[in-house]
């Protein structure tokens, strides 16, 4: 068990950051006309307050166990994924629950086209990349809206707190703006559950790891037209390093209200969280091979951001055709990022020269969305259509130090023992606006089986950065950029549907070329074909999809003038990716998933060569077994086999990763089946990566090391 500094710890758990929430209800003037219609298609959220997982109301999620039907992350509109022309995995609650899963990195693990291994160990934030694409800074979102993100201010996911997690592959900026071509990840909050719902559960495990958690929901008063939610969970964990702990406070409160006809309703969402993580969570490299010398110190390191989001969903619909809806959200966050770090070791190889390095963020952001849908008949032909006007704004302060730090003794390795400084901020203090307004514009057409989604949008952005002391370099930038999709698909009476679709994607690019020119944004645009399967008579859920996507004006380093950069780069991503999710009567529950990925630097440093970290094939699958009668009736077992192939370990392809397999457990036991007066009561064992692999993995040059083995046991009761 590492030790850490207790004087380090009281400081930083000292440190606390005032939310100020402050929110106005603006709706959508209403609009209706008379005419004919023919009401489509509607659902309702697969046990909304009426099954063991607690699933709440609303939040555009269908699911079932393992499998999900509906997720409006593809359409913003209530539509069965097997019409969407377009891939969407779906993480459900289950799966969370039965992986007992403690991040989003950790969630996305069996997802097919998501990489989340790159930088090895890392609890300061959840990296990954869809189809290629980095996704960390602009394509993660939480109820629809987009999670506004500083330099280290971004948003930590507390996995506990969520219904489901639903992933759009493939560029998006058509209904979401700017965006990583790789797709979108829209995190689902719980919501409140129309029949009572309870459970408390506590867990112990690797590193001295203690977390208690809580889930209360159900009408409020009694009252059908009220109701709340209550989630919260604490923490207290070391992890494999020093100088990283694993800290965490969060409250999530919800509330709904809606009317006796259901056709109005306002859910109001909240959250405040106390994270401390590592500054510093990598092993020193020298001459580009990683050492065992870890290099962080727990005298100074700990990373500890506060962080709060209060916002709302209204919805109302006025009659058959015409509804509006309005989503708004207000983040806080502050993040005090202080970290040490190796620089060489001496000639004598006795010591480690260290210096010091400080990263301050302060970040708040506003983002509302207003959506009008119609439904209604052109003759023979129905259509959804959907119109939004969407904004988003963030101002983030920015501030960057660096010093010293005393050498670290190689001998008796004295982390922990020395004092260290605080440095002063001296070399960056930007603040930093951005502001972006979209209007979009789709229509879902439907003519006896075939699917047409069409939809436009256009966005303006401005961009400016504020230097403070001399700390940076003031500039401003405007952007305007239209987007695209459309796609085709045909829905079979036996639940096939094939597709085809295009779509892009841009993204803002902030800087200036040596001439002093700003760059354009980066774009995307993909295709893709496919097929989905989902039958009436089974509870399953298949897709099978191949892809191209091309990002271009990528920045490329400036070969004539050191420092600075040009906009000629282009990267292609191509590829094939399988799943398939079911959960059975008999207990089965199964997900399976395998991405085949053709990467390549097109233009630009390094043409023709692979981006490094990313392997060319992954495999995993996942199968959970509760038995349900007989001697061992209660008894549930589960395991998990995740695979990747090699990978380069820079850019310009001088080195490989190794391949690597890893291997995941779970054993559950439903205590009630021993004892009535235990009904509720459940406990579980979970193990990731059983057999302690901890493979090095090089991305750009760099030595990350793979999480070795975790263990957690949680008892969990609900009543």
């Amino acid at each position: 068990m590492h030790s850490r500094s207790v004087a380090d710890r009281t400081r930083a758990r000292s440190r606390k950051a005032s939310l100020l929430v402050s929110t106005a209800l603006l709706l959508l003037p209403g609009i209706a006309f008379a005419q004919d219609t023919v009401e489509l298609e509607t659902v309702t959220v697969e046990g909304a307050g009426t099954d063991n997982a607690g699933n709440g109301v609303g939040g555009g999620v269908a699911q079932d166990g393992y499998v999900a039907t509906r997720a409006k992350v593809a359409t913003k509109t209530d539509t069965p994924l097997v019409k969407v022309p377009q891939a969407v995995n779906v993480v459900t609650r289950k799966q969370l629950d039965d992986r007992r899963v403690q991040t989003l990195k950790e969630a996305l693990t069996y997802t097919p086209g998501v990489r989340i291994g790159a930088f090895g160990f890392d609890n300061r934030f959840d990296a990954f990349t869809i189809r290629g694409f980095d996704v960390t800074y602009n394509g993660v979102y939480r109820d629809g809206l987009r999670e506004l993100t500083g330099n280290f201010s971004i948003f930590k996911t507390e996995p506990y707190g969520l219904d489901s997690i639903s992933i759009l592959k493939g560029p998006s900026s058509v209904l979401y703006g700017g965006g990583s071509p790789g797709g979108v990840v829209n995190l689902v909050s719980k919501r409140p559950t129309e029949t009572p719902f309870r459970e408390v559960e506590v867990q112990a495990g690797s590193h001295n790891r203690y977390q208690g958690q809580f889930d209360f929901s159900g009408p409020l008063a009694n009252s059908d037209n009220a109701l709340f939610r209550l989630t919260g969970m604490v923490r207290q964990s070391d992890t494999e390093l020093r100088s990283v702990p694993d800290d965490k406070i969060t409250i999530a409160p919800a509330l709904t209200f809606r009317s006796d006809d259901r056709d109005t309703q306002l859910t109001i969402l909240g959250e405040y969280s106390h994270v401390e993580t590592g500054g510093n969570s990598s092993y020193f490299n020298e001459n580009g091979r990683i050492t065992n010398l870890e290099s962080g110190d727990p005298a100074f390191g700990t990373f500890v951001q506060d962080q709060g989001r209060i916002g709302y969903e209204f919805e109302h619909r006025f009659n058959e055709t015409w509804s509006v809806r309005q989503n708004l959200r207000y983040v806080h966050i502050y993040a005090d990022v202080p970290y040490t770090g190796i620089d060489a070791i001496t000639p004598d190889r006795l010591f480690a020269n260290r210096s010091t390095g400080l990263i301050t963020d302060k970040l708040d952001s506003f983002a509302v969305d207003n959506q009008a849908e119609a439904k209604f008949q052109t003759g023979a032909v129905g259509h959804t259509v959907l119109m939004g006007l969407d904004y988003n704004y963030v101002d983030v302060n920015d501030k960057i130090g660096f010093g010293t730090a005393p050498d670290l003794d190689l001998s008796d390795l004295n982390y922990g023992e020395q004092d260290i400084d605080r440095p002063d901020y001296n070399f960056r203090d930007v603040t930093t606006k951005q502001r972006q307004t979209g209007i979009y514009l789709q229509d879902q057409l439907e003519w006896n089986r075939f699917i047409l989604t069409l939809g436009g949008r256009y966005d303006w952005l401005n961009s400016q950065d504020i230097a403070h002391d001399g700390l940076g370099t003031d500039s401003e930038q405007d952007d305007e950029h239209f987007s695209g999709r459309v796609g085709l698909g045909y829905l079979f009476d036996n639940g096939i549907a094939p597709y085809v679709s295009y779509s892009t994607s841009f993204a803002p690019t902030i800087g200036a070329s040596f001439g002093g020119g700003s760059f354009q944004p980066t774009e995307g645009e993909q295709i893709e074909a496919g097929v989905k399967y989902q039958p009436t008579d089974l509870n399953l859920s298949a897709s099978a999809a191949v892809f191209q996507i091309i990002q271009s004006n990528v920045l490329a380093t400036d070969p004539d003038n050191v420092g600075f950069q040009v906009q000629r780069g282009e990267v292609r991503s191509q590829g094939l990716e399988l799943e398939a999710s079911t959960s059975l009567p008999n207990g089965i529950n199964l997900t399976a998933a395998y991405t085949y990925l053709d990467l390549e630097i097109t233009e630009g440093d390094n043409a023709g060569n692979v981006p490094s970290g990313i392997p060319a094939h992954e495999f995993s699958i996942w199968g959970d077994y509760l038995f349900g009668g007989g001697p061992a009736e209660g008894l549930g077992l589960g395991l998990g086999l995740r695979y990747s192939s090699k990978s380069f370990g820079d850019d310009a392809n001088t080195t490989e990763n190794d391949a690597r397999f890893l291997v995941d457990t779970k054993v559950s036991f439903d205590l009630g089946k021993l004892n009535e007066s235990m009904k509720g009561a459940e406990a579980q064992l979970n193990v990731k990566n059983v057999f302690d692999e901890r493979a090095v993995t090089y991305s750009s040059a760099y030595g990350y090391r793979d999480e070795g083995r975790q263990i957690i046991g949680s008892l969990r009761y609900r009543f």
